[in-house]
């Protein structure tokens, strides 16, 4: 059974869906069930290819044209390659679509994974480009055909539902993938921050954890706000003008945090805060219970589970619960944080685990090339 996965970027840089796609296809080689992934190299000299030069990483020359990202080395890469069945991961880019044409020329089923791209925010941004692409460019027939969809949680199958696609859909989570060194990192007898960790962007809203951390005033005495990463400079400007603003002094921008240290930061906060807009997946909960700490996130990601294990809390996004929910969190004695902290732990290892997913991926490739009993985690 030969599979081939492809995707337009996999830089270290590309975000979450270039890191979802490696964990999960270095889990599927750990065990022993080998999937090739066709991308190209990296043109950024700041960035670098994803992986450790594995074999199963099919990197072509970089001759991508425009924002579309068109490339004649990829499309004489799929009109040769000889796979079994093929799986795009993304949307929008020539890779996703000549994968999906290719794969129905040779006649071989298809599976896409959208990564939270056919969410109605993301279809909102250059909306008109994306209806161009659905109605002539394509991208309708690709959805349609598709063997399988694979979306990481039931709120993206239904936003795929109310586009009107009917074919089935695999709810899959994205892998997590535990380091070996999280055994290492000792927690500290006292947490003393809220934290948050991901892209300064709008999208994410920063400025709605500074601003709900500025409601608390007095409360948040003895402890700190750390913001974990980096945005553009106009971004960034805006956000310590805010911070100015509203006259916070306890709180600190510590700039792009990676490996060890991530997980040592996150292990020593009291509680990790994601107020995003929207999440597909939301990799930073998983990483913040993966090193044992709580995490509060608002509704607008996938994270019931954070109230179902206690080991968290799923809110509304409003600033106002914001503010209300971390002023509980400062008040709770640290053997609670610490007890959610393991909550959260096993909650990871039992329902998000690397290896689980890929077993899980193991299970579609196989119904859909073998047939035999749908999954459980398929829909129709």
């Amino acid at each position: 059974m030969k599979i081939l996965q492809t995707i337009a970027g996999f830089g270290a840089k590309s975000g979450g869906t270039s890191t979802c796609t490696y964990d999960l296809l270095n889990a599927m080689h750990r065990e022993n069930y080998e999937v090739d992934l066709m991308t190209l190299v990296v043109k950024d000299t700041s960035d670098r290819l994803m992986g450790k030069g594995e074999q199963w990483i099919k990197a072509l020359p970089n001759d991508g044209i425009s924002s579309y990202g068109y490339s004649s080395n990829m499309n004489k890469f799929l009109g040769q390659s000889d796979y079994d069945l093929y799986h795009t991961n993304g949307m929008w880019m020539h890779c996703n679509h000549e994968t999906c044409v290719v794969a129905r020329r040779k006649g071989k089923p298809y599976i896409i994974t959208p990564h939270g791209m056919l969410y109605p925010q993301a279809m909102a941004r250059s909306s008109w480009k994306k209806k161009l692409l659905l109605a002539i460019g394509g991208v309708d027939k690709d959805l349609r055909s598709a063997a399988c969809i694979h979306a990481t949680c039931k709120e993206e199958m239904e936003h795929y539902r109310d586009l009107g696609y009917k074919n089935p859909v695999a709810v899959i989570p994205n892998p997590v993938t535990i380091p070996d060194f999280i055994s290492d990192i000792t927690v500290p007898q006292e947490r003393r921050s809220i934290g948050n960790l991901g892209r300064l962007h709008p999208y994410k809203r920063p400025d709605a954890l500074i601003k709900a951390w500025a409601q608390l005033a007095g409360d948040t005495k003895g402890f700190e706000l750390v913001l974990m990463g980096k945005g553009t400079d106009e971004y960034e400007r805006y956000l310590y003008n805010l911070v100015t603003e509203l006259q916070i002094k306890n709180i600190s921008f510590l700039g792009m945090v990676t490996g060890k240290e991530k997980y040592k930061t996150l292990a020593s906060i009291r509680a990790l805060c994601v107020p995003s807009k929207t999440e597909n997946f939301g990799m930073t909960v998983a990483e913040a219970l993966i090193a044992g700490t709580p995490v509060i996130c608002t509704n607008t990601a996938p994270w019931e589970d954070l109230n179902t294990y206690h080991c968290g809390w799923w809110v509304d996004n409003d600033i106002d619960i914001l503010a209300q929910t971390i002023r509980d969190v400062l008040q709770l004695p640290q053997s609670e944080i610490e007890k959610m902290g393991e909550n959260g732990k096993r909650l990871v290892e039992s329902k998000y685990k690397d290896t689980q997913v890929a077993t899980m991926m193991k299970r579609i490739y196989e119904w859909i090339l073998n047939g035999g009993e749908k999954p459980e985690f398929v829909y129709d």
